[in-house]
């Protein structure tokens, strides 16, 4: 019987399925493994074998799965009230949920917008920043600065911020407001020191504003860490020097922390405990529900509003939202998440586990074929190549990577596979025990892959 279900569930994956990230080539003749249920820091798959999630989801299961608490919130909500217009009531999940955020968020971002997710959170910021420009009576300040290797999003203003070129073919994503600059990786400082790299990162930026010119720059969205494009870590400093850039020059700064939010870097929020920067907009997801619903948002300074309200308002409405904003079940489910976060002290614990978590990735740069380690929090990546005196990936090297990411996934942990990089980001109530089961799942599928292709120290 099980064996006809698992059957049934690949056919059915193959036949009717369009994945996020489908080889068209491949279509209809190979399948995804499929999850059948999962329980604390595991999933199952179809087949019953036990997985770690590694991923977390994607960066999104803060307190695991199977927390009844968040269940209960959400079953009760949706026989309570499961909807109502966002554009002429609130509910009280809602405005429960923004009261609380609000005591969350870093200085004076006290103001609360819901969306459906990521993408829309960061679209819904970007929309606020053309909005509070055109109410200044600004309509040409609306170029966006972003970085090479950031990602924000999968709708089109989100997609056309994303600075991960992979995204890029295929689609008609270039917008001419849209101005990249360097990726931070400190992996690209070459001879330069730390100091120096970010020096001419700082000037880059400055250059950039000067060619462009200031009164034509709108904002400046950067993740913290910008994560899918490699749990890149900039140098020290960076965001503080940026946003006093930003500052002086009237740009707005949007921190997008969609992947860094709600405890993942050891603090509910990590642009001004961890990176020393009190941003004028904040972007949110992912951990807000712990991924048992969909929901995001941004939290924007009082400041910011006071420009373009009251007063100051000249008329104007903030005509912007979804049918699903302010979702009175997913605002419950969030309600829920964090209170269970609290009463269980998940940021307190992650923050704890932090430095075991980051010793023990550590361990793993004796192996051949591991060219570095980076962390923060309890988000991470091994990255993996063939050489590793390159500072680039070439095919060959991702390829590697591949087999290692296909190996830790049969000796039962599942990691986030980018390019050359094995990306670890677990939910936030991993045990020291299960960091060292991870760890020595990498270990061996690492030594085993890096043997078959001849690597040796």
């Amino acid at each position: 019987m099980a064996d006809v279900l698992e059957d049934g569930l690949k056919n059915a994956m193959r036949e009717h399925v369009f994945a996020p990230a489908q080889e068209m080539a491949k279509l209809g003749k190979s399948s995804q493994p499929v999850l059948t249920h999962a329980e604390g820091i595991y999933v199952y798959a179809e087949d019953g074998s036990r997985l770690i999630d590694g991923p977390a989801g994607m960066w999104c299961a803060q307190v695991g799965y199977g927390r009844k608490e968040i269940v209960d919130a959400i079953a009760h909500q949706a026989m309570t009230l499961p909807y109502a217009s966002p554009w002429y009531m609130a509910t009280s999940p809602a405005v429960r949920l923004a009261e609380k955020i609000a005591t969350l968020t870093p200085g004076d971002l006290n103001r609360i917008f819901f969306t459906t997710g990521g993408s829309t959170a960061v679209d819904s910021a970007l929309r606020f920043s053309e909005f509070y420009n055109n109410v200044l009576g600004r309509p040409y300040k609306k170029r966006i600065i972003v970085r090479y290797d950031g990602y924000h999003g999968s709708t089109a203003l989100a997609a056309a911020c994303t600075g991960r070129t992979g995204n890029w073919p295929n689609f008609d994503i270039r917008q001419d407001r849209i101005s990249f600059l360097s990726s931070p990786n400190p992996r690209h400082a070459g001879n330069r020191t730390q100091e120096e790299f970010l020096d001419d990162l700082v000037t880059e930026f400055e250059d950039r504003i000067e060619e462009l010119g200031a009164d034509t720059i709108a904002a400046f969205l950067a993740e913290p860490i910008l994560a899918s494009g490699g749990v890149i870590i900039p140098p020290k400093g960076y965001h503080a020097r940026f946003k006093a850039i930003c500052e002086k020059h009237d740009i707005l700064y949007i921190s997008d922390e969609v992947v860094t939010g709600f405890g993942r870097c050891g603090e509910w929020f990590a642009s001004e405990k961890v990176f020393g920067v009190v941003p004028d907009i904040i972007t949110f997801a992912k951990g807000v529900t712990s991924g048992y619903v969909p929901l995001g948002g941004f939290a924007i300074s009082d400041k910011v509003l006071a420009r373009v309200s009251g007063d100051n308002a000249r008329e104007s409405w903030f005509n912007n939202g979804y049918t699903y904003t302010n979702q009175p079940v997913a605002c419950a489910a969030a309600l829920a998440n964090i209170t269970l976060m609290e009463r269980d002290g998940v940021v307190e614990h992650a923050r704890a586990q932090a430095d075991y978590f980051a010793e023990r990735l550590q361990s793993l740069s004796d192996l051949p074929g591991v060219a570095d380690i980076r962390s923060v929090g309890l988000v991470g990546c091994v990255q993996c190549l063939l050489d590793t005196s390159r500072i680039d990936p070439l095919d060959e090297d991702k390829a590697f990577a591949r087999e290692i990411d296909q190996r830790c996934f049969d000796l039962g942990l599942i990691v986030r596979p980018l390019g050359d990089l094995c990306v670890i980001s677990p939910p936030l109530v991993i045990s020291a025990e299960q960091i060292d089961d991870i760890i020595a799942i990498m270990r061996q599928a690492i030594s085993e892959v890096g043997a078959a292709h001849g690597l040796s120290r």
